[in-house]
């Protein structure tokens, strides 16, 4: 993965340009310290910054096809390139890079080629044989990438908005899915799954295909030439990714060159729930496990450097970010470049709090989908930011797109939380792995309540977060918040904070737009509050803003019943399951 820098039909192609370019790619460096590069043809530069995982001996940017006449420079992972690489017979290629194969099924099938790479991936293509380009992006946005504008008719591209705000007049995120054609001087959407149409399937639920097609896309992505490890919350989804990664890793040829021995990470404040969770989970697969600890005090001095490096202003971002970002630094000192993560899994499976408060099957999957249409802001953004700021590579198996067309495909009723039959949120993902004979995990483990990460690693690190913005934003100057800033006014001094900071950074109009807005309980989206009357009272994005359902909400709401809920008696896997 790199950090990548395009500017394409630029009018000035003097040296003081160039140097200009290599400037602002300097901004990325971050993203791929392991080697730099910009080539320019004509009036279009491309430039990278390249963090090396898979053939780092020779597979430095750009890309070329066998004459030189398409380059390519691209920030991802190509999981399925051996199986393409088959598939190009008459093609030769320079390196063992897994990107090498893009410049050549451009030059077989031209710009529809986007949808047969199996991949997290942005990248700049330019045919020099008519100087025309074309930019794409993943399919959920895994990868970070904006689009900009200059007043010379010049477009920009960046894998951050640090590397184009000052010289655009207008930039935006580039949108997950989707391919930009200088041919067609727009965007067009490569990609189309039936989930997309926000219509509600009626597959009934097989756990072992569910499982299968999961463990599939973790095999996939221990593609790797350099050493890596797993993120072990000690969560649901944490837990299953180091599982599965543990149970095929020695059959690898990751293992091979690294050893079978798995390596775990996990971040909190001194005995947060994280910590205990992630040992436990560590202890029972046998990984060697590293557990970073870190004060609320070295969270709020990292504050301005995570708001740099994750270009948002977003709270629930902020508040995950941060002990992301701490543990990211932490990791790569020990010499680890990639990691696993478990994104993702909680906009497929509604594994969100609030969600028990979805009235019916049409809107739990409605709101799945409009979840998963959001990431590249969220969560995406933070996975992708937090570990890229120290030169970190972070993949997400949960967003594999195989994964997600099955896990979308399942009629929503199998997914909806029923406390009187014992369903727990994530309830099919849970049963999927409840395998007495081969465990993956402790039965509690399997059956934990969801934390966010920000709750997580310590519950007095919001707490905290909050008593420190309330010291530096007054009652004053949140009477003035809706003139200061017009757009997504922020509602509480925490917001005001980040969004003070933020603006110091990137002042741009465009720059704000970036970041989405509305209201919010416990990471829901602004339509979902409607589920429930009380919520529009209590807009926090923390899970225990989620009344009535988190076993630790909040200490002011000690009336509200908590219910535990405890699991379903197991069915036979094979079976499928009928609510």
């Amino acid at each position: 993965m790199c950090g990548i820098l395009a500017v394409l039909g630029c009018s000035d192609d003097s040296q003081a340009k160039r140097v200009r370019v290599l400037e602002l790619s300097r901004r990325l460096k971050h993203r791929g310290p392991d080697w730099s590069g910009l080539h320019q043809h004509g009036d279009c530069y491309l430039a990278h910054q390249r963090l090396a995982i898979v053939d780092p001996a020779s597979g430095d940017q750009p890309l070329f096809n066998e004459d030189k006449s398409v380059i390519v420079t691209v920030n991802g992972e190509i999981f399925n390139h051996e199986q393409l690489r088959k598939q190009l017979p008459n093609h030769k290629f320079r390196t063992g890079s897994d990107c090498d194969v893009i410049a050549h099924l451009y030059e077989e099938y031209g710009e529809d080629f986007v949808d047969m790479l199996d991949g997290i991936f942005s990248f700049v293509l330019l045919d020099t044989r008519d100087n025309s380009f074309i930019v794409a992006r993943d399919a959920i946005g895994v990868t970070s990438l904006y689009i900009g504008w200059g007043l010379d008719g010049s477009v920009w591209i960046s894998s951050e908005m640090k590397g184009l705000n000052d010289d655009c007049e207008h930039f935006e995120c580039f949108p997950p899915g989707h391919l930009y054609s200088s041919k067609e001087r727009g965007f067009r959407r490569w990609y189309n799954p039936p989930w997309f149409s926000e219509a509600v399937p009626s597959a009934p639920y097989d756990p072992l295909v569910l499982r299968r097609t999961f463990e599939q896309a973790v095999i996939k992505r221990l593609m790797t030439d350099v050493p890596f490890g797993v993120l072990l919350s000690g969560g649901l989804d944490s837990s299953l990714v180091a599982s599965v990664t543990s149970r095929y890793l020695a059959n690898t040829k990751a293992a091979e060159q690294w050893g079978s021995k798995l390596h775990s990470f996990c971040v909190g404040l001194e005995g947060s729930p994280d910590l205990k969770a992630g040992k436990e989970v560590a202890d029972y697969l046998g990984t060697v496990h590293h557990e970073f600890h870190f004060t609320v005090q070295d969270g709020i001095d990292a504050i301005e450097d995570v708001i740099y490096h994750i270009e948002t202003y977003d709270v629930t971002t902020i508040r995950a970010s941060t002990p992301m970002f701490l543990m990211s630094r932490k990791i790569k000192s020990l010499g680890v470049k990639m990691v696993i993560s478990g994104e993702g899994s909680d906009e497929i499976f509604g594994g969100y709090l609030y969600f028990h408060k979805a009235p019916n099957k049409e809107e739990f999957h409605k709101e799945t989908c409009r979840k998963i249409k959001a990431l590249h802001q969220y969560d995406c953004l933070r996975a992708n930011k937090s570990t890229f700021a120290w030169g970190l590579e972070c993949r997400v198996p949960f967003l594999d797109k195989a994964f997600i067309n099955v896990a979308m495909n399942i009629d929503p009723e199998y997914k909806m939380i029923k406390r009187d039959e014992g369903r727990i949120e994530k309830w099919i993902l849970r049963r999927a792995f409840d395998d007495e004979e081969h465990p993956y995990l402790p039965k509690h483990i399997l059956y934990r309540q969801k934390e966010q990460f920000s709750d997580g690693v310590g519950y007095s690190w919001i707490d905290g977060l909050k008593a420190h913005a309330a010291k530096h934003v007054t009652d004053k100057m949140m009477l003035n918040a809706g003139n200061i800033y017009p757009h997504n006014t922020p509602t509480t001094k925490e917001a005001y904070y980040y969004r003070m900071i933020f603006e110091r950074f990137f002042p741009q109009n465009s720059a704000r737009l970036t970041v989405p807005g509305g209201a919010s309980v416990a990471c829901s989206t602004a339509k979902a509050i409607e589920w429930d009357a009380a919520w529009s009272n209590n807009l926090d994005p923390s899970g225990r803003a989620a009344l009535g359902v988190h076993i630790s909400a909040y200490d002011n709401q000690k009336g509200v019943e908590i219910e535990k809920i405890i699991p379903m008696e197991a069915a036979p896997l094979g079976v499928a399951i009928q609510s």
